[in-house]
Order: C-alpha cells, then structure tokens, then sequence
C-alpha cells in the first residue's frame, strides 16, 4: 500500500463494506430469532453452534463498525492518522476466520453423513477449512505487530492465500453436496422436487461465499494500494453466518414440499346393493367392501436433525 491513503478507495470502501454487513447482519440476527423459536427441538449442539455462530457474527459486526468509526469518526480532521492500523481492522479477520471455520466445518460433516462416512470427504474438504483458519490467525498475529497499511503490504501473500482457500472450499462444498444430493435422486416426482430445491439453493448460497472470496483476491491484485477488498472481504463471514443459517431453518419449507399423504381407507357397505350389482347368488349374505389407498414413504433424512423430509412415492 502507498505511503498516501485516498479517502475514497480506502476509507470510503471500508465504510461501504461495513453499511453492506450490516445489513446482512440485520437478515443474520432474524434468522436466529426464527430458528430458535422454530427448532427448539434440534440436538443441543447445534444449538449451540448457532449461538456461536451469531456472538462471532456479532463481534465482527462490532469490530469493523469500530473500524470505521475510527477513521471516518474520531481522526476526520486528523489524515495522518488513515495511516495508522486500528488494532479492530486486524482482529476482525480472526473472526471471520471462526465464522468460517464453524460454517465449512458443519457443512463438511453434513457432506460426510450424505456419502455414508466416506473418509475421502473429510480428506478433500477438511485440510481447506483447517488452512483457512490457521491463515486468519497467523494473520491477524503478524499484523498486530506492525503499525501502518504501508507495514501491512507485506502480508499481501497470505491474505491472498486466505481468500483462495476460502474460494476453493467453498466450490468443493458445493460441489459435493450438489453430487450426493443428486445420486439420491429417485424416480418419485416429490422425492425429487424436494431434493432438486436442495441441489438449487446449496448452488446459490454456495456461489456467493465464493463470488466475494474471490471479488477480495481481484480486488488485492488489482487495486493493491487501497482498502477496496474489504467493502468485499467485510461480508465474507455475514455471509457465512447467513448460509449456516438458512441451511437449517429452510428444513420447515422442504417439509411442506415432501409432506406425506395420510393413508385413508374407505368402507363400502353393499346392503343397499342389487344382488346383479354385487355380483352375489341369491340369499348369499352381503359383505362389506374395504379398499385401502395407502402411500409408501420415501424418507430424506437428517439424522442431527430433530426434524425429517417425506415426499410420497406411490399408492396403491
């Protein structure tokens, strides 16, 4: 980074990132409140890991508010002090690191549970959620140590390293989830329905972890002398959270999708019957009729959930 911090691509790209994460923070907090007074029935600790996952969301949210309000706030009529680190600017990306780290990890045991404990899984996926964690820290330790942008330009390698392992766990994610989702894929049309909402709303919220990781390295390479990455890099763990978040409380829409039929039964009396109707010789006692429609069960389920998706298969 240059010795000369320009308000606009460096002050003013924190405060756009902050305004944006905060926003994302509002949808966050919501859909915490919605889970807990929704599932209060899930295992304990995933309950837990929500409210880990939201103080996380909310420390950070405090942390680059802080940021923010030091340099555009307390130093406005003191430029010589944009050049100096605000201890927050650096602690935030630790932060970032647990949010993500508790997100990739949960999504990786999921991916784990869907391919049936497969090993490979937590070998292909794992040493990424580690390595991005490990990164956050190591990083936020080396710039704690240092005191202007101009020291901190010499971290530029690992955070670029940072955002490229975040970018590529996330793709791997994605695709495993979206691969295990589909090889369950049966040839009944609500199984189906429910598991093609899966596949679509994992490629969605999967992306734009990804699209932001890899918007903050662009941003890093680019435009290396300003804070532009990050307006980018400041949302990363929101959207982390938010991803973790919607995972869990969509299980009540997918339920909806895959709800059961009853199995009904119907009772035909055939007193009132011509004995020609029924088919019957004459003085033969009628007998009821009983013709039960049942419908088969097909069971998508979760086994860390309190909750389970059924879609019908077939009746008869």
């Amino acid at each position: 980074m240059s010795d000369r911090i320009v308000i606009h691509n460096s002050m003013g790209a924190a405060f756009i990132g902050c305004v944006l994460a905060s926003a994302l923070y509002g949808v966050s907090t919501i859909q915490t409140f919605y889970y807990y007074n929704n599932y209060s029935r899930d295992p304990i600790h995933i309950r837990a890991l929500v409210l880990a996952v939201w103080i996380f969301d909310t420390t950070h949210q405090a942390l680059i508010s802080h940021t923010v309000y030091h340099y555009v706030v307390s130093n406005y009529f003191n430029p010589p002090a944009l050049m100096n680190m605000v201890w927050s600017i650096l602690v935030e990306v630790l932060f970032n690191g647990f949010i993500g780290f508790i997100v990739q990890g949960y999504l990786t045991y999921r991916i784990w549970r869907l391919s049936n404990k497969k090993i490979w899984v937590i070998c292909l996926i794992g040493p990424f959620v580690l390595a991005e964690l490990v990164c956050s820290v190591v990083f936020t330790i080396m710039g704690l140590q240092m005191k202007t942008f101009t020291d901190l330009a010499e971290l530029k390698g690992l955070s670029m390293t940072v955002n490229i392992i975040a970018a590529v766990g996330d793709l791997f994610i994605s695709i495993c989830l979206v691969y295990m989702l589909y090889h369950r894929r049966t040839g009944f049309k609500r199984t189906n329905t429910v598991i093609s909402r899966l596949i679509i709303f994992t490629i969605n919220t999967g992306s734009l972890t990804t699209l932001f990781a890899i918007a903050s390295l662009v941003s890093i390479l680019v435009w290396d002398d300003t804070l532009i990455y990050v307006t980018f890099f400041f949302c990363i763990g929101r959207l982390y959270a938010n991803t973790f978040l919607a995972t869990l409380n969509a299980r009540s829409i997918l339920r909806s999708v895959g709800q059961e039929d009853d199995v009904n039964t119907f009772h035909l009396s055939g007193a009132n019957t011509t004995e020609e109707a029924i088919g019957m010789s004459k003085g033969t006692r009628p007998k009821n009729i009983s013709i039960q429609i049942s419908t088969a069960r097909d069971v998508l389920r979760d086994d860390d959930d309190s909750n389970t998706v059924k879609g019908e298969i077939s009746s008869s």
